[in-house]
């Protein structure tokens, strides 16, 4: 029986959508998971047909129960991961059990922001940088205002803002404490939009499957609680953006493969926040579906069975997406307003993630945003709007702590 093994899934968002494609394109889905909660609530996830209690960061026990699947028979046809840091686990363990069509080596330095960032230093969309190893002593003379990150942090984790010297020793020595013997990224804050730049390779061939302005939210951590899906891109924005593009996916070799890029538009140009080497997280595939007909998430599963991906939109929509965030600690007693901002103007869908009893927190990752509102319009402007006037209605109501 042709199945795709996946190295961990969220109970939600693109690496959800990626089981659920899975299971509409007629393979066999099966799931390595170390989340018990999971195998708990077996029934909550029918497009996922096997589950399997794993340590998924032990690739040599994996390799062990794959052996295990295909002694029963099971044809493995790729083994994929739509969750940092798994992306290069799952592309090892199809380099040796199934065709792979992706480049492990590239995934693998994606996943590295120090890496990435020594092996692009000469390139122009390169933002100034230092890398602080432990014990190494600052430089006498630094630029303020600065980013402190740790190079392995996702979903904005670890990544902290410092405006002098005193939030600068204090955020290295919180990262140095909760890791020992990493480096430690320093670099230069840029000012200026961002944008998320979601795209396939194929054959060598880089496509811009969707450019997204991004609204953050800079609390304790940058947070990013909005997303503007742009139908229509002007001539100078794209053209700046696919020369980033196509000088990355050069420099790293890549063939074929998914990877999304956070931007900056300086005064300076264009400056690289971050790659990651597989379709954003939370809505982002919901997102594109809205805005251009095309599920992202299947096209990769497609691209990583060897088949060739849908990459023309079929339609062009303006959609913005906005997060919902608590500005206080407290036990979530109740939601209220997810049916009325489901009934306002323009909105294609409402999610809730928490349920009664969760104890809920100010954002310190994206995955601290709690609910989101997906909303279409004529133009970005209106869709924003709609998404945010639709957001509003929802309500955490919560016993304070």
């Amino acid at each position: 029986m042709k199945s795709i093994i996946f190295i961990g899934t969220n109970k939600s968002g693109s690496s959800r959508e990626a089981t659920r494609a899975a299971e509409k394109l007629g393979y066999l889905t099966i799931l390595f998971t170390n989340n018990e909660k999971q195998l708990q609530q077996r029934k909550t996830y029918p497009d996922i047909h096997k589950m399997i209690f794993i340590d998924i960061s032990n690739i040599q026990l994996m390799k062990v129960e794959i052996h295990k699947l295909l002694k029963t028979g099971i044809e493995i046809k790729t083994i994929v991961s739509f969750i940092d840091p798994y992306v290069h686990i799952a592309s090892i363990l199809c380099d040796e059990f199934c065709k792979n069509y992706t480049s492990s080596k590239a995934i693998e330095m994606m996943e590295d922001k120090e890496e990435t960032r020594n092996f692009l230093k000469d390139q122009p969309y390169s933002p100034k940088f230092l890398p602080i190893k432990p014990k190494e002593s600052l430089p006498n003379k630094i630029e303020f205002p600065l980013v402190v990150k740790s190079p392995k942090s996702t979903g904005s984790k670890d990544v902290l803002f410092a405006a002098n010297k005193n939030q600068l020793n204090k955020h290295l020595r919180y990262l140095q404490s909760k890791n020992p013997g990493e480096t430690i990224m320093i670099e230069e804050y840029l000012e200026g939009p961002q944008y998320l730049v979601e795209a396939l390779v194929y054959k060598r061939q880089a496509h811009i499957m969707g450019i997204i302005e991004q609204e953050i939210t800079q609390g304790q951590r940058f947070i990013i609680t909005g997303y503007g899906v742009l139908a229509e891109v002007s001539t100078d924005l794209k053209a700046g953006l696919e020369e980033v593009l196509h000088s990355i996916v050069k420099e790293f070799d890549i063939e074929n493969g998914t990877l999304h890029l956070e931007l900056r538009l300086t005064k300076h140009g264009w400056k690289l926040i971050e790659i990651n080497p597989r379709i954003s997280g939370g809505a982002m595939n919901n997102m594109l579906y809205a805005a251009f007909g095309i599920s992202l998430v299947e096209e990769t599963l497609k691209l990583f069975l060897g088949e060739e991906p849908l990459v023309k939109p079929r339609h062009r929509k303006f959609i913005f997406t906005k997060y919902v965030i608590v500005e206080r600690k407290g036990t979530l007693e109740r939601v209220i307003g997810k049916t009325k901002a489901t009934n306002s103007e323009g909105v294609l869908a409402v999610y809730v993630k928490p349920k009664k009893g969760t104890f809920l927190i100010p954002p310190l990752s994206m995955g601290h945003r709690y609910a989101y509102v997906i909303a279409e319009g004529d133009t970005l402007v209106e869709a924003k709007n709609n998404a945010t006037n639709a957001a509003k209605e929802i309500k955490f109501i919560m016993k304070t702590v």
